[in-house]
């Protein structure tokens, strides 16, 4: 092989592989998620909202949104605007994609972002459905960040020894509200 051919299918090779400039970067991955993608059964996301007494006025945050089934239940049902942030960029594609269906893409948002960073002042309901210690470990977030009177839902799982305001069983499931400020 002389120079002349190698340097000419190594220019072959180069630009088979490089990513094209029309070409969108792929979504990465922020971090390990702390917990697997299990999805919320509809009529709890249903309890979870009504419980919260979601209304168009509310912008409800959805931290750990994987498919996306709550802030687009929340503006369907209620008109509310609606945030899903998810760490998992699969989760993200699948809940833009499921918004696509749902027809209310001009009220919610989803975001590829770490919800321990992510910027949640704005919201006025929001809900959860991860583990006890990530909820406590959100707390001082929840607290310094939301507006008081914010009401935060969650679906299983509680803040350990922080007494729920309200609570509900649907099917099996124990749905858990508190009021910032949470004590």
């Amino acid at each position: 092989m002389t120079l002349r051919s190698f340097v000419l299918s190594f220019a072959i090779i180069a630009a088979l592989v490089a990513p094209s400039s029309a070409q969108a970067p792929a979504p990465t991955q922020l971090r390990t998620p702390d917990v697997i993608f299990v999805p919320t059964p509809q009529e709890v996301v249903d309890a979870m909202l009504k419980m919260a007494k979601v209304s168009a006025s509310d912008v409800v945050y959805d931290l750990g949104s994987g498919d996306g089934r709550t802030p687009i239940t929340a503006a369907k049902t209620y008109g509310a605007r609606g945030v899903g942030i998810d760490i998992d960029p699969q989760r993200i594609k699948e809940a833009t994609a499921n918004l696509s269906a749902a027809g209310v893409g001009d009220k919610v948002r989803f975001l590829n972002q770490d919800l321990f960073t992510s910027n949640i002042s704005e919201a006025t309901v929001v809900t959860l459905y991860l583990l006890p210690s990530l909820n406590l470990k959100l707390l001082p977030k929840l607290n310094a960040e939301l507006k008081p009177g914010t009401r935060v839902v969650s679906h299983a799982f509680d803040m350990g020894d922080i007494k729920p305001q309200q609570t509900q069983n649907v099917n099996g499931r124990t749905i858990y509200m508190w009021t910032v400020p949470i004590k």
